[in-house]
C-alpha cells in the first residue's frame, strides 16, 4: 500500500478554516433561531414580529419541536452519509467530493431559516421553517460527516491528532464567536431594514463569509496525499453497528450525550441569560462570548502540552466537573447581589477552562478509538465513528432543545421584578449542571490506557512489516 504523507502545520490549518466556516452556521442556528423566532418581551418590545404561532403541543412549543425533529432527522441521516462516504469511489477521494457538493446549499439555507414568507403569525411560516430546518441538518451532515472523518487520517499520529483537534478548535471558536455578532452587526441596519430585515441581511452575509471559508479546504487538500481512499467494502448499518460494539466508544459516546444535552441547554440560553437573568442588552453576547474566548485561547497552549503529558481522560474528566460549577454559577444571575455585567464576565472566564479542553480532546479521543479500532479490525471505518459520535450527541441535542423550549415557559409572562421573573431560564441552567455532572462520571469507565496501547501495537506492526518489504 502506497504510503501517506503526515500533513504539515500549514495543511492542518487550511482544514481548520472549515471548521470555522461550518461553526459560523452551526452558530447562527443554535444562538438565534430560537431566539428569533421564541422571542421574549425584552425582543418583541424592540419591533421583532411573533412569526410562529404560539400553541404548544404536549407541552412543546413549534420551534422546540422544529429544532428537535430536525436534530433527529440529523443524527439519523449521518451513518447514512458516513457510510456513503467511507464508500465513495469518486476521482477526488472520499471526502472532499462531498464536502465541495455540500458547502454552497449549506450556506444558501442557513439564510432561508430566518425569512418567513407571512409577515406575521401564521402556521405558513412554521412550515416553511420545518422545510428549511431539516435541509439545513442535511446539508450540515452531507459536509460535517465527512470533514470530520479526514481527522483521523490527517492526523496520522498522536501530535498531529492533538495538534489538528487544537487547529479546529480554535476556527471552532472564532466561528461561533462571530455567530455572537449577529445583533451587534444587526443593529446597523435596523433603522432602515426593520429588526427582522437587519436581522436577515446579517445572517446572509455571515452565511456567504462561511460558504467560502468551507471551500477552503474542499479545493486546497488532495485526499488522496493524505488519507486512505480506499472504499470500504461494508455496508452503512452493518458498520454502525461494529462502531457501537466497541465498548470504549460506548463509554465515550454515552459521556458525551450527557455533555452534549447539558451545552446546547446552556448555548441556547445564553443569549436568554443574559438579556433576563443579567439584564443586559443581546448585543452583550458578543463581547462577553469574546472574553470567554480570549481567555480559552489562552489555555489552549496548556491543554495540548499537558494532554501529551497527562493524557486526554483526567483533563476531559476534570473539565465536566469544572463546567458544572459554571453552568449551576450562572443558574444564580439575578439571585446573587452583583451586577449583572460582571456576573457575566465571571461565567465566560470560568466556562473558558472547560471550553478549551472540551474544544480540543474529544476529538482527538474519537481519533484514537477510530485509529485503535482499525489496527484491530483492519477496517478503516473513520467516517462511520465520526457519524456514530455525532449521530449520538445530535439526539442529545434534540433533547435539549425540546426540554428548554417547554422549561422556558414556565412563568414566562410573569414581569421584570416580580417573583419567578426568569424562573424558567434560570431552571434550565440547574438541568445542564446536573447532566454535566452525570457525563463526567461516565467518561470516567473510559479505558484510555487500552485505546493507547492498541494504538501503539498496530503502529509496531506497521513499522516491522515495512522493514520486511526492504
Amino acid at each position: 500500500m502506497e504510503e501517506k504523507k503526515i500533513a504539515s502545520n500549514k495543511i492542518l490549518w487550511i482544514f481548520a478554516v472549515g471548521q470555522l466556516g461550518w461553526a459560523l452556521l452551526s452558530g447562527i442556528i443554535s444562538n438565534w433561531m430560537i431566539f428569533f423566532y421564541q422571542p421574549s418581551s425584552v425582543e418583541l418590545e424592540k419591533g421583532q414580529v411573533q412569526f410562529l404561532p404560539e400553541v404548544t403541543i404536549l407541552g412543546l412549543t413549534i420551534i422546540g419541536l422544529i429544532s428537535a425533529l430536525g436534530r433527529v432527522f440529523d443524527a439519523v441521516t449521518d451513518p447514512f452519509i458516513a457510510g456513503k462516504s467511507d464508500r465513495c469511489r469518486h476521482k477526488l477521494g472520499r471526502r472532499i467530493p462531498f464536502m465541495r457538493f455540500a458547502a454552497v446549499p449549506f450556506g444558501l439555507v442557513t439564510f432561508l431559516l430566518f425569512c418567513s414568507p407571512v409577515n406575521g403569525t401564521s402556521g405558513v411560516n412554521a412550515g416553511a421553517l420545518f422545510v428549511c430546518a431539516m435541509l439545513f441538518y442535511f446539508c450540515m451532515t452531507c459536509y460535517c460527516t465527512p470533514y470530520n472523518a479526514l481527522i483521523p487520517e490527517l492526523g496520522r499520529t498522536q501530535e498531529t491528532r492533538i495538534n489538528l483537534s487544537t487547529f479546529i478548535s480554535v476556527t471552532f471558536f472564532f466561528g461561533q464567536a462571530f455567530a455572537y455578532l449577529v445583533p451587534n452587526v444587526a443593529g446597523l441596519f435596523e433603522s432602515s431594514l426593520g429588526y427582522a430585515g437587519s436581522f436577515r441581511l446579517t445572517v446572509g452575509i455571515f452565511s456567504a463569509i462561511a460558504v467560502v471559508c468551507m471551500l477552503v479546504p474542499a479545493f486546497l487538500i488532495d485526499e488522496h496525499v493524505y488519507a486512505d481512499t480506499k472504499p470500504s467494502e461494508v455496508s452503512a448499518f452493518s458498520s454502525l453497528a461494529a462502531t457501537f460494539r466497541n465498548k470504549d466508544f460506548r463509554v465515550f459516546v454515552a459521556s458525551d450525550i450527557l455533555y452534549w444535552i447539558a451545552l446546547t441547554l446552556f448555548q441556547t440560553g445564553l443569549s436568554f441569560y443574559i438579556t433576563v437573568l443579567m439584564g443586559l442588552s443581546s448585543k452583550y453576547s458578543f463581547p462577553l462570548f469574546a472574553v470567554m474566548t480570549v481567555m480559552s485561547l489562552v489555555f489552549y497552549a496548556p491543554v495540548n502540552i499537558y494532554a501529551k503529558k497527562l493524557g486526554k481522560k483526567k483533563l476531559i474528566s476534570f473539565a465536566f466537573m469544572f463546567f458544572a460549577v459554571t453552568f449551576l454559577f450562572t443558574a444564580s444571575a439575578g439571585i446573587i447581589p452583583i451586577p449583572g455585567l460582571v456576573h457575566g464576565i465571571i461565567v465566560a472566564v470560568l466556562a473558558a477552562v472547560p471550553m478549551a479542553i472540551l474544544g480540543i480532546l474529544p476529538q482527538a479521543v474519537v481519533a484514537d478509538i477510530s485509529e485503535a479500532d482499525k489496527n484491530i479490525t483492519g477496517e478503516s471505518r473513520s467516517g462511520m465513528f465520526y457519524a456514530a459520535r455525532t449521530f449520538a450527541f445530535k439526539l442529545g441535542q434534540s433533547v435539549a432543545m425540546l426540554v428548554f423550549t417547554s422549561v422556558a415557559l414556565i412563568n414566562k409572562d410573569v414581569a421584570q421584578g416580580q417573583s419567578g421573573y426568569g424562573h424558567g431560564y434560570r431552571l434550565t441552567a440547574v438541568i445542564a449542571t446536573v447532566l454535566c455532572l452525570a457525563g463526567g462520571f461516565v467518561f470516567f469507565k473510559y479505558n484510555e490506557n487500552k485505546v493507547i496501547s492498541e494504538i501503539a501495537a498496530g503502529e509496531g506492526s506497521a513499522d516491522g512489516a515495512e522493514k520486511e518489504e526492504k
